[in-house]
């Protein structure tokens, strides 16, 4: 699992739609998606931690996913430098490499900073063109994902577009692509019909949806009050809030539909993590055996 299989949620073994308890179906996100979420939650603020690998069977087992399912993401994310493994006597811990802390913390940006709704865009646009070999194939599908992710689009099949100033350097250098890649900051003439251009580069249809399911879902599970597990609810909660929005390159609020959901799917979402936030951590520091980084 490179990074950008972290991010990218196209694929389609990514989720079962399974219900849940207030009856709407509800994504499952993949382990790898639950397991960075986990490891975002309660282990990124505590500075250098490992955590039992029995205690993340047991917290991941709360939202379905089973041992074996686990212990082969653990290896998997060992395997390309996601996570460190320690073992202290018979148990075996796991860590945060750098890679992984800094995929977390720009997970924590976008949800905790940046938010859903760009209300303070400057008219600017960064304009990324890339030109790779046929068999290419790889690299391709690596920028691709980690441009969407970025907030970029397709505008044409060489040429994506992001609103704002994006800073992309890094991960195109991370990519091996600097020598393939051009990338300019700029504004539209007047000429260009900005809303037409969003509506014709991103599904605007499909990410509004998101915003809705994911508003119907969890404004349904606060209504019904289910909050007896609150380790497993906001672990749920930030890996499909994080899904929802990753298909949201931030476009400028001006320019979308009026009645745009992102608003009231973004409050709900607060909401929710206000609501699980003490509950979550304070069972975290019951549940979760860890040991200090060596």
């Amino acid at each position: 699992m490179e990074d950008d299989d972290i991010l990218d949620t196209s694929d389609s073994d990514i989720r079962d739609d399974i219900p849940d308890g207030d009856g709407l179906e509800s994504p499952q996100p993949r382990p790898q998606s639950l397991m960075l979420a986990f490891f975002g939650n309660h282990v990124l603020d505590e500075g250098d931690l490992c955590v039992y690998s029995g205690s993340i069977i047991d917290v991941l087992g709360r939202v379905g996913v089973g041992e074996q399912a686990v212990r082969s993401t653990l290896t998997r994310m060992v395997n390309r430098g996601l996570l460190r493994r320690q073992r202290d006597g018979r148990k075996m811990y796991f860590g945060l490499t750098p890679q992984a802390t800094r995929v977390l913390e720009d997970g924590r940006v976008r949800i905790w900073t940046q938010g859903a709704v760009n209300d303070d865009w400057d008219g600017t646009w960064t304009l990324l063109g890339f030109s790779l070999p046929d068999s290419w194939k790889r690299q391709r599908h690596d920028l691709r994902s980690r441009l969407t992710w970025s907030g970029f689009g397709a505008l044409y099949s060489g040429l994506w577009i992001a609103p704002g100033q994006v800073d992309v350097c890094d991960v195109v250098a991370e990519l091996g692509l600097t020598d393939h890649v051009k990338i300019f900051h700029a504004r539209a003439d007047q000429a260009t019909d900005i809303e037409l251009m969003v509506r014709d580069t991103w599904d605007l249809e499909s990410i509004a949806a998101r915003y809705v399911t994911f508003d119907k879902r969890w404004t349904a599970h606060l209504v019904g009050g289910s909050g007896e597990d609150p380790i497993g609810t906001r672990l749920r909660l930030v890996s499909e809030w994080l899904d929802t929005i990753r298909a949201d390159p931030r476009l400028p609020a001006r320019h979308l539909p009026p009645a745009w959901p992102a608003r009231p799917a973004q409050d709900t979402f607060h909401r929710v993590a206000r609501h699980t936030d003490v509950p979550a951590r304070t069972m975290a520091r019951r549940l979760l055996e860890t040991t200090a980084a060596r």
